[in-house]
């Protein structure tokens, strides 16, 4: 049954690999490099390898666009890294520095800092800008997040 298989780019290598998803609880391992296919923190994400992680991934991701100058951005980011370690089972954690990615940034017309996307299948299904409280951040993915 395909339908219970599922695409997951490796953060540490961006190999694409399959898995049951059944299996996403159970630490898999990346088929190329060896290593977690399940990040508990963030993926940096760059002008590279940014739409792999957007179009080839099975789960949602979540990509927290930012600059290393932006005081909101640097208060949100523990909150962005604790919840993508509890949650990176239900979605792909992706910080973009838009000072060094303008190429990737400048495509999704990222007007404001930090502002916050979900895709899906390469599609956009929500966005947020602003830095959020860990509460409102769970209840802004928990309302926009897909299952899987």
């Amino acid at each position: 049954m395909t339908d219970s298989l599922i695409q997951i780019v490796c953060p540490s290598c961006s190999a694409k690999n399959r898995l049951s998803k059944a299996r996403l609880h159970d630490k898999p391992l990346c088929g190329k490099c060896g290593k977690p296919l399940l990040s508990s923190s963030p993926v940096t994400g760059n002008d590279k390898n940014f739409s792999r992680y957007i179009t080839d991934n099975g789960l949602p991701v979540v990509v927290d666009f930012w600059a290393p100058w932006c005081g909101p951005c640097k208060q949100f980011a523990p909150t962005f890294e604790q919840v993508a370690g509890e949650m990176s089972a239900q979605a792909c954690f992706v910080r973009l520095d838009t000072e060094h990615n303008q190429h990737t940034a400048g495509g999704y017309n990222i007007r404001s800092i930090p502002t916050l996307v979900i895709f899906h299948h390469g599609k956009e299904i929500a966005r947020m800008s602003g830095a959020l409280p860990q509460p409102q951040f769970k209840q802004w993915l928990a309302q926009n997040l897909p299952a899987v």
